[in-house]
C-alpha cells in the first residue's frame, strides 16, 4: 500500500495508475461521475491529487520513470474518453491557447484546464508540451486567441516562464495570460504581479470563476 494522506478514491485511482490498470482507472472515473460528481471535482480532487502523489513518489525514487510515464499516459487516456461528454454544445466566440512552459514535458494539468474552457464553450488550442517559444508565438499570431494559459510543473523552469512572459508581452502587450501548475506549490506565485494582464490561478474551481468573470465583464482578476 502506498503511504501518504489521500482519500479513499484518490488512493484507489493512485494504485490503479501505479499498477498500470487502465481499465480499472476508467471504470473508477465513470463510477465517480455517475455519482453526480462534476468533471471539475474529478480532476481537482481525484486525478490531480493522485498525480501529485505520483510525482512525489518519483522524486523520492519510490517508483521508476517507466511507472511515472505509465501513470501519466493512463490518466491522459481516461481524460480523452471523457471529452465527448464534457464539451459544451453551446460554443462561444472565444479562443484560448494553452501551453506548457518551454522545456516542460508534463501536460496533464494544462489539458485539465483546456477541458474546463471547453466545458464553458470556448475553443481551445493546445500545441503540446515543450513547444519552443518562437513557434508558440507564431502559432498564437495565427490563432489570435482571447487568452493564453501557461502551465509550470517543475519549479526549476521558473526562469523559462519569466522569459516567456517577457517575450509574449513584447508581441502581445495586452493579451490576458493565466499561469498555474504544480511548481507553484514551492513558490513563485508573485511572478504574476510583475507582468501586466497576468493572473495566477491555483486550482480548477478558481479557473471556473475566472472564466465566468472574464465572460461577464472582461476582467482578468478572478475575484
Amino acid at each position: 500500500m502506498v503511504d501518504g494522506t489521500v482519500s479513499k478514491v484518490d488512493e484507489q485511482f493512485l494504485m490503479q495508475l501505479l499498477e498500470g490498470d487502465r481499465a480499472g482507472a476508467s471504470k473508477l472515473v465513470r463510477n465517480y461521475l455517475r455519482n453526480r460528481k462534476s468533471v471539475t471535482d474529478l480532476y481537482e480532487n481525484v486525478i490531480r491529487k493522485a498525480l501529485y502523489r505520483v510525482g512525489e513518489l518519483w522524486e523520492f525514487n519510490k517508483i521508476t520513470v517507466a511507472e511515472e510515464h505509465t501513470a501519466t499516459s493512463i490518466t491522459e487516456a481516461v481524460m480523452n474518453e471523457l471529452y465527448g461528454d464534457i464539451i459544451s454544445r453551446e460554443r462561444l466566440s472565444r479562443k484560448a491557447v494553452l501551453a506548457c512552459v518551454e522545456h516542460e514535458t508534463h501536460q496533464v494539468g494544462i489539458k485539465m484546464a483546456a477541458d474546463v474552457f471547453e466545458m464553458k464553450g470556448w475553443d481551445t488550442f493546445f500545441p503540446g508540451a515543450n513547444t519552443p517559444l518562437p513557434d508558440l508565438v507564431r502559432y498564437m499570431d495565427k490563432v489570435q486567441p482571447d487568452l493564453l494559459a501557461l502551465s509550470l510543473s517543475v519549479y526549476f523552469h521558473l526562469p523559462a516562464l519569466k522569459n516567456m512572459l517577457q517575450y509574449i508581452r513584447q508581441v502581445f502587450p495586452e493579451l490576458p495570460v493565466i499561469i498555474g501548475g504544480q511548481a507553484f506549490r514551492y513558490g513563485g506565485k508573485e511572478i504574476a504581479e510583475s507582468y501586466s494582464h497576468t493572473t495566477y490561478i491555483s486550482n480548477l474551481p478558481e479557473l471556473e470563476l475566472f472564466i465566468e468573470n472574464f465572460m461577464n465583464d472582461g476582467q482578468t482578476n478572478p475575484f
